[in-house]
């Protein structure tokens, strides 16, 4: 049964959706669909506002809309590897030399699909064991809360709670993980070539589904209802009641004498 996580984005703040990416073998439960113009390069970001509204995005093997989605979602080859280290060293600067670009190539590892469709939308409480992972797109504020969620139950030897790998933005959605059954998540949206389609002050926060019914575990007693983070949100609401009067200035951080 799918968690519920409206106490969790109730007490960060967190107005958008949570977009969720589904392995399935059908769309049913998923309306209203969209998709990529076929043959069209077109970013899976490009339909960020479409998630807004409610709508999820189909993807195949026949229709994933940009080569990156292609390789790394689909396991679709749209290059050849020359071409690809070529393209992501020369073209776009994104290694030192093509020896290191090489070897990035080959260490990734497409996400191997189990269904026809992979479908990216809001989350659809039926389908939840079809469901791979959880997308935040969240602000710095609630990054950092989600970031402290997600340490909550970590205790050294874990794997990492938290990792900022290097990759495409829809490689951060999914394929990054290594494995979707241990609660990970992943810092994302930092692939330049796709930040263009959301708002500058939003980046993604991706979990696996055990991160996920963790996140929505954290009780009274953690965090989320404690000082720090309603002293921030106090600080928010003042420095933007400020704003709205044109006055100027930050908050004073002196502390009385005796505390």
């Amino acid at each position: 049964m799918q968690p519920d996580p409206s106490e969790l984005t109730k007490q960060i703040d967190l107005n958008l959706p949570l977009i969720g990416l589904y392995d399935s073998p059908d769309t049913e439960g998923f309306a209203p669909l969209v998709s990529a113009e076929p043959g069209r390069h077109t970013c899976i970001f490009c339909f960020y506002e479409n998630w807004l509204k409610g709508q999820t995005l189909v993807i195949t093997r026949d229709n994933f809309g940009c080569g990156g989605a292609g390789k790394y979602l689909c396991n679709v080859q749209t290059r050849t590897k020359e071409d690809l280290v070529k393209f992501l060293k020369d073209g776009e600067g994104l290694k030192a030399t093509h020896e290191i670009m090489n070897r990035w190539v080959d260490h990734g590892k497409p996400y191997e699909q189990e269904h026809a469709n992979l479908l990216l939308g809001p989350l659809k409480a039926g389908r939840y064991d079809l469901l791979k992972t959880v997308t935040f797109f969240v602000n710095p504020d609630q990054l950092s809360s989600l970031i402290i969620g997600a340490n909550y139950h970590s205790v050294p030897g874990d794997s990492p709670a938290v990792l900022a790998p290097f990759g495409a933005g829809c490689m951060e959605l999914l394929p990054l993980f290594d494995d979707l059954s241990i609660p990970q998540a992943i810092i994302g949206a930092t692939d330049i070539a796709m930040r263009q389609h959301l708002p500058p002050d939003i980046l993604a926060f991706t979990v696996t589904r055990p991160m996920f019914e963790r996140l929505c575990s954290l009780g009274t007693e953690s965090f989320l209802y404690k000082p720090f983070l309603k002293n921030l949100k106090k600080a928010r609401a003042e420095k933007s009641m400020r704003s709205a009067r044109g006055e100027q200035g930050g908050l004073s951080c002196s502390v009385p004498a005796g505390t």
